[in-house]
């Protein structure tokens, strides 16, 4: 990867004009969908797949983009961590598509990244991660721990009054990640070592019956805990079922999930979840006009009123729009003009503001808190004005003094300290 000169292909279309570049553009303009619809993280991933799809429908009923049908080719790459780098190779190279939307678990996404930074591919990443990472390639359309994880340990410390806290994560670097930035946070807030349970597990565990006794036996001086979940996929349904079996209410020990929204509660029986805590940055009941009519849409374009939506579903509707507003603003969909005119875009959230993609291509996002309802559905117990996603946490020393700015400092890792550019590429 270069650093751009100062006549970037970006300003080269605009001196060319939108209709010399749209004269020139390849028809059908291709999106390819990189989602896993079998394995542990089907049960998540599938939905995406079907987002997809509505969204590029719903845009070739408007008439397409820059005068051509948009075509979506979708691939599984079945929640097998390499396989995702295989298939995404295999749009860029074999389908030769325009952009790429997908993946879900941050090794997914990491096993991506190569390739999108060797080929110049584009992608939007529509799920909730650790950050410590900032691709030219890549636009983060969910949420960075300052707009998920920080907040919701906030919501703990402030609004419930917990000071012993269980980080309960899928064994990847998703939850180790963040599990450590929240660690330093809790104890830079006078939360001791000691009162800080960690425990990884791997991908479709199953037994939780010794973990779940392990976080109770934290409580037994009858101080409450907190857990902080950053279980992914199917495993949750166990985890779930488990608390359940041994008696736990969110009245005892409250947890709150980064990873389940309205679709893996669609298939729990939630009666005894009531009142457990999830974060997300949407949620489907929020009242808005916006929200009603996706709603409405997804409902007539998937056949079925009992289908939910959730919070990845609306960082893809909410990057696949600003995507084609920044092809018709480039009047093109090559990889550099349309990375150039991201930034800056914005676009409303279903959740009542606008989102906005800053130049360190993340999203700025309203932090909600949602509690689980018996119908699967959450209430809204706290929202906050839109917060900007930050590339690089405050909270380890070493991250701190970076910064991620694609737009005038062409870098994702720059140092503050000694005012250079670590890396272009996102090998870290």
């Amino acid at each position: 990867m270069t650093i751009k000169t100062s006549l970037s292909v970006a300003a080269l279309a605009a001196a060319l004009g939108a209709s010399a570049a749209t004269a020139q553009q390849a028809c059908p303009i291709k999106v390819g969908v990189l989602h896993s619809l079998s394995g542990t993280m089907a049960i998540s991933e599938t939905t995406l797949k079907d987002t997809m799809l509505m969204l590029i429908d719903q845009q070739n009923k408007k008439g397409g983009l820059l005068g051509c049908q948009i075509e979506p080719v979708v691939v599984d790459p079945a929640s097998d961590w390499p396989l995702f780098a295989e298939k995404a190779r295999e749009l860029l190279t074999v389908d030769h598509v325009d952009v790429i939307f997908g993946a879900w678990t941050s090794v997914s996404r990491k096993s991506v990244l190569p390739v999108l930074e060797e080929l110049d591919g584009l992608m939007f990443y529509p799920v909730q991660y650790e950050g410590e990472e900032s691709s030219r390639n890549v636009f983060y359309t969910g949420a960075a721990p300052n707009q998920q994880a920080i907040p919701a340990v906030d919501y703990y410390l402030d609004e419930l009054g917990i000071k012993k806290f269980a980080l309960l994560g899928t064994d990847y670097v998703y939850p180790r990640t963040t599990n450590n930035i929240l660690t330093a946070y809790l104890e830079s807030k006078g939360i001791p070592e000691s009162d800080i349970f960690v425990n990884y597990t791997p991908f479709g565990q199953s037994d939780w019956a010794t973990i779940v006794s392990d976080v109770k036996a934290l409580a037994a001086d009858g101080e409450p805990v907190g857990v902080i979940s950053t279980i992914n996929g199917d495993a949750n349904i166990g985890f779930y079922k488990e608390l359940a079996a041994q008696g736990i209410s969110a009245d005892d020990m409250p947890v709150v999930a980064f990873s389940v929204g309205e679709e893996e509660l669609s298939g729990l029986d939630t009666s005894n979840l009531v009142g457990h805590l999830a974060a997300w940055n949407y949620f489907m009941s929020a009242d808005t006009p916006e929200n009603e009519a996706f709603i409405q849409a997804w409902h007539d374009y998937i056949g079925d009123d009992a289908r939910v939506t959730n919070d990845p579903m609306e960082a893809h509707y909410i990057g696949f729009n600003m995507w084609v507003n920044a092809v018709t603003q480039a009047g093109t969909t090559d990889v550099d003009a349309v990375i150039d005119a991201m930034v800056g875009q914005t676009f409303p959230n279903l959740t009542g503001g606008t989102a906005e993609m800053l130049p360190n291509h993340h999203l700025t996002k309203p932090v909600l808190i949602g509690e689980i309802r018996d119908d699967g559905q959450f209430d809204i117990i706290s929202q906050t004005d839109p917060v900007a996603g930050d590339a690089w946490t405050d909270f380890l020393p070493e991250s701190a003094v970076l910064e991620s700015d694609w737009s005038k400092l062409h870098c994702g890792m720059y140092n503050t300290q000694t005012q250079t550019c670590v890396q272009l590429t996102s090998n870290y």
